[in-house]
């Protein structure tokens, strides 16, 4: 596979993690009430980074935005402050890999190229990092609650956006290396694009001034005067 090959497919990897994280940054259900030794569901307790709200049963839902962001846990602070960097890294990862892929017009030299693509890959992988620790900090949370038989309030599970924002960090990652691997196949040149030195002559040439370079193996000079002084002593029979 050829380099351009793998930085547009690195690209559309990490592109695509890169709008799974910003998605899941507003989507609503990051953690859904437990139905868990339920008989009777009269409301739906759901949640995410930004509000926490309750559907009844007839399918109404009311929802309160959290009042004060120094009131709130310190888990949610550390997961909107994960998910806001890995969305901005996310976007200013894409503008460097449109710079650096050979795709591209822009960006200068080969090398140059090369050297932005690898960075670009570099911020993706921080930008799939932090969301990637935003999700598991807030499932180990929900989890922890879970199986805590001391919590007596309300359990909740895993939502869907957790889910989302694992898969898109996951891309994030795997696009990013790809970027910082493809800069492998521009470093190093192949053997058919590199000089070729002719070694042998120049070594032999070297050791001879111009104009008296000798062969490698003279052959002598023929000796005329002993065939001829041959053919003087040839009989009649010499052709039968």
């Amino acid at each position: 596979m050829s380099s351009m090959v793998t930085e547009i497919l690195a690209f559309a990897l990490s592109t695509s993690g890169w709008v799974l994280v910003s998605s899941t940054l507003p989507t609503d259900y990051w953690k859904v009430s437990s139905l868990d030794g339920t008989v009777i569901t009269t409301a739906t307790y759901w949640s995410n980074l930004w509000k926490t709200c309750v559907t009844d049963s007839t399918g109404v839902s009311n929802c309160k935005d959290f009042p004060s962001m120094l009131a709130l846990d310190g888990y949610i602070q550390a997961c909107r402050a994960l998910m806001i960097t890995a969305i901005i890294l996310g976007f200013f990862g894409s503008i460097f890999a449109l710079v650096g892929m050979k795709c591209t017009k822009i960006g200068g030299t080969d090398k140059s190229k090369a050297n932005i693509a690898c960075f670009s890959g570099v911020i993706f992988i921080l930008s799939g990092v932090s969301s990637l620790s935003s999700c598991s900090l807030y499932a180990h949370r929900i989890t922890a609650e879970f199986f805590d038989p001391m919590y007596m309030a309300q359990k909740y599970e895993l939502g869907a956006a957790l889910f989302i924002g694992w898969a898109g960090s996951i891309l994030c990652i795997l696009g990013g290396a790809m970027l910082c691997f493809s800069i492998v196949g521009t470093s190093t040149k192949s053997p058919s694009q590199r000089g070729y030195v002719y070694r042998g002559a120049a070594s032999h040439i070297s050791s001879h001034p111009r104009g008296q370079a000798q062969s490698i193996n003279p052959r002598p000079p023929p000796d005329y005067s002993s065939s001829s002084s041959r053919t003087q002593h040839f009989d009649k029979n010499a052709y039968v």
